[in-house]
């Protein structure tokens, strides 16, 4: 931008620089009393739509309308699950189409043609995680007209747990496995009988494949420590396995049970 210069020109007559011909104008508040208000600026908040999000499963409403530049054509069919969501309904898997769109949505890339096979492996792990469920409350309840009332996955936040393992597995990695979980749910269910609801959280590991290249898919379901019988129970499974372990001379004892191996 350089130097600018201003000059000032002389005026062409001389006189009193005063100018006694000026009217002022009389005095008055500063304030505009009689000018509408300005429009006060928007509070800060949320920019999700909360009340386009399921509370059930804290997702969007997935169409099953095919993604843009979508090629190949997927199934809209979607699976009844065996986990029971009231009294009268249970819980129905999402279709290969809206599986697909929730994947188009999150920006991940994946190839259309194994959507169906993803959707399979989906619901597959669905099915153990609620076996484990019902494998904890058979301890100290009943698993009868156990409900799943909702979730949510949390694939971004780790548990204490998974932290605590990756954690072994830096330390010892010849004994512990060092590999984040994929991916994360926390389960809130239902007993029916006493009307308590129980938040349970399930850790989704990969495995070794199976000789034959078949996928194997670990799964660590536990209650949360969110009450004192939740935390008597996992310090009872811990000391169960521990003493297993020590009864069949295993190398590698685990002081705390570990995710239970599934092949798809």
């Amino acid at each position: 931008m350089g130097q600018s210069t201003s000059r000032v020109e002389p005026s062409s007559a001389s006189g009193c620089p005063v100018p006694h011909q000026q009217v002022t104008a009389p005095a008055k508040c500063p304030v505009p009393h009689d000018e509408p208000p300005k429009e006060q600026p928007k509070q800060a908040q949320c920019p999700i739509d909360h009340g386009a999000v399921n509370p059930l499963n804290q997702m969007p409403s997935l169409g099953q309308a095919p993604a843009p530049n979508q090629a190949v054509t997927l199934p809209t069919d979607r699976t009844e699950s065996s986990i029971p969501r009231d009294p009268s309904v249970k819980w129905e898997y999402p279709s290969p189409q809206q599986f697909y769109n929730a994947l188009v949505r999150k920006g991940w890339e994946t190839p259309e043609e194994h959507v169906v096979t993803m959707v399979e492996i989906h619901n597959f792990l669905n099915e153990e995680a609620w076996e484990e469920v019902k494998k904890w409350e058979r301890r100290q309840h009943s698993d009868e007209d156990l409900q799943l009332a909702r979730f949510m996955g949390r694939p971004g936040e780790m548990s204490p747990k998974a932290r605590f393992w990756m954690l072994a597995g830096w330390l010892l990695p010849t004994r512990f496995n060092s590999e984040p979980p994929f991916d994360r749910h926390d389960w809130i269910v239902r007993r029916p009988k006493t009307g308590e609801e129980v938040r349970y959280i399930i850790d989704y590991y990969s495995a070794p494949p199976e000789p034959d290249g078949s996928p194997v898919f670990s799964l660590d379901v536990r209650p949360a420590l969110d009450s004192f019988g939740s935390l008597k129970e996992r310090i009872a499974v811990a000391t169960e396995e521990a003493w297993l372990n020590l009864r069949k001379e295993d190398p590698k004892p685990r002081a705390d049970p570990g995710p239970s191996r599934h092949s798809a």
